[in-house]
């Protein structure tokens, strides 16, 4: 049976819930011109085949049971907004193969599987403080990302086109199209990705780390001795996601599985609600409450124990394993007092979210001369008390949320090459914010690494 068959034989109830969004307040939506132009692109993209397919969903919601459970990890990295023009195959091999170093530092020190998940292929989207953008008096629609309108300051490019909907499909296609390619083709073997981690400790500014890669080298080189079956280990699994954003991409993505009768987010194997989205009486909520995928929901630091219970209940009500993760974005000076309670508050109740962190959202700043950008080490101060907020509540800290990028960008300050404010300017790339270069990853990793071995 096709998808489109299946629409037509699924239950009525589930295809009307599907459409219950539309008459629910909504949140962080462009402004379209034209309805009907929207309504065009969105069927268009209904007869798309999906980006990815229930049977690689229900595997990753089995991984992130096994997260929540306390046996494995989840590591989810990549851009703050994808840009078409960034969806080259360098650059897109660079960002895979960061996560994949840092996959290799963090599953020796876990001793557990690591779930490896990019911010990528569909992270076009982007909400807004604001629906407008001033410059020199001229006040012109903001910026929402590549698969809204464009980056240029200029009527034409800032108009909400729905055409750019069919666009991020299609860069999403590609781009995934690669992942699978590095990810399966061999590119992914633990022996080549552990040969770059070595090269990274050698640095003499990262030598706190060669005594740990020299470890992995020691335990790679035993199982070799031993007759591991490398090639096993030359592939890998590799799960994408984004932020749920935009509902005139997100609801024709949604289809119902052949198999199942039951409607999944195509999409994306992973979608998460954002914190400006999270409202419990909203579209956004009430939408991903009806689909299998796994949901992640990010968490502030006026996160009340009571909306916790309430997105349990509305998102999880049959407490499935691996259904719904939490992702924390408290800032660095905050996250010690606003994580504990809502550790303690989970405990009153029969569910069992998968927890992560995500350092990077809420230790924003800008520098005098006009830079968004963070801290590294705030980024770290925050990931070290999300791992102390656990040990205190015998909660187990399940994974890490970070945008970041593999190419040499200076967008955040600090790290083992010293970025400076003066330094920000020489690279400063992204379109929306800061993210962490391949050299700072990778030293998050080594730096996340200590906290698990000391579980």
């Amino acid at each position: 049976m096709s998808n489109s068959e299946a629409a037509i034989a699924a239950d009525p109830v589930t295809l009307a819930g599907l459409e219950a969004w539309r008459e629910l307040a909504i949140k962080q939506q462009p402004q379209w011109d034209d309805p009907q132009e929207v309504s065009e692109a969105s069927k268009k993209l209904a007869a798309l085949p999906p980006l990815v397919f229930a049977g690689e969903v229900d595997t990753l919601r089995e991984r992130l049971a096994a997260a929540a459970a306390g046996n494995a990890f989840l590591l989810q990295g990549g851009d703050c907004a994808e840009t078409f023009a960034g969806a080259t195959a360098d650059q897109i091999r660079n960002r895979v193969k960061t996560v994949l170093q840092m996959a290799v530092v963090l599953t020796y020190a876990a001793e557990m599987p690591v779930i490896k998940m990019g911010r990528m292929a569909g992270q076009f989207a982007k909400p807004r403080s604001s629906d407008t953008e001033t410059r020199d008096g001229v006040t012109l629609p903001a910026y929402r990302g590549d698969i809204v309108n464009g980056y240029d300051f200029t009527p034409e490019s800032r108009r909400a086109n729905p055409e750019r909907m069919i666009e991020g499909y299609h860069t999403a296609a590609a781009t995934l199209n690669l992942i699978r390619a590095f990810t399966q083709g061999g590119f992914a073997d633990l022996r080549q990705v552990h040969s770059w981690n070595k090269g990274f400790a050698k640095n003499p500014a990262n030598v706190r780390y060669e005594q740990l890669a020299r470890e992995i080298d020691r335990a790679i080189n035993f199982m070799s001795a031993c007759g591991a079956d490398f090639e096993a280990l030359k592939r890998t699994e590799f799960f994408v996601s984004h932020e749920a954003l935009l509902m005139d991409y997100e609801r024709p993505m949604t289809r119902i599985d052949s198999r199942t009768g039951l409607p999944y987010n195509t999409s994306a194997h992973f979608v998460w609600i954002g914190e400006r989205t999270r409202d419990l009486d909203g579209a956004h909520v009430d939408f991903l409450s009806r689909v299998r995928n796994p949901i992640g929901v990010k968490l502030g630091p006026g996160t009340s124990a009571d909306d916790l219970r309430a997105l349990v209940e509305k998102l999880d009500p049959d407490r499935e394993p691996g259904r719904l993760t939490f992702i924390t974005r408290m800032g660095a000076g905050k996250i010690r007092d606003a994580l504990p309670p809502l550790l303690d508050a989970i405990k009153t109740t029969d569910a069992r979210p998968l927890w992560i962190t995500d350092p990077m959202h809420g230790n924003g700043m800008t520098t005098p001369n006009g830079f968004k950008t963070r801290r590294f080490d705030d980024v770290v101060d925050e990931v070290k008390g999300f791992f102390e907020a656990h040990r205190a509540a015998g909660t187990f800290p399940g994974g890490i949320h970070v945008e970041l990028t593999g190419d040499d960008v200076t967008e955040c300050l600090g790290g083992s090459e010293q970025i400076d404010e003066k330094t920000l300017a020489t690279r400063y790339e992204s379109l929306c914010d800061p993210r962490l270069n391949h050299m700072q990853s990778l030293e998050l990793a080594f730096l996340v690494a200590e906290e698990l071995s000391r579980r």
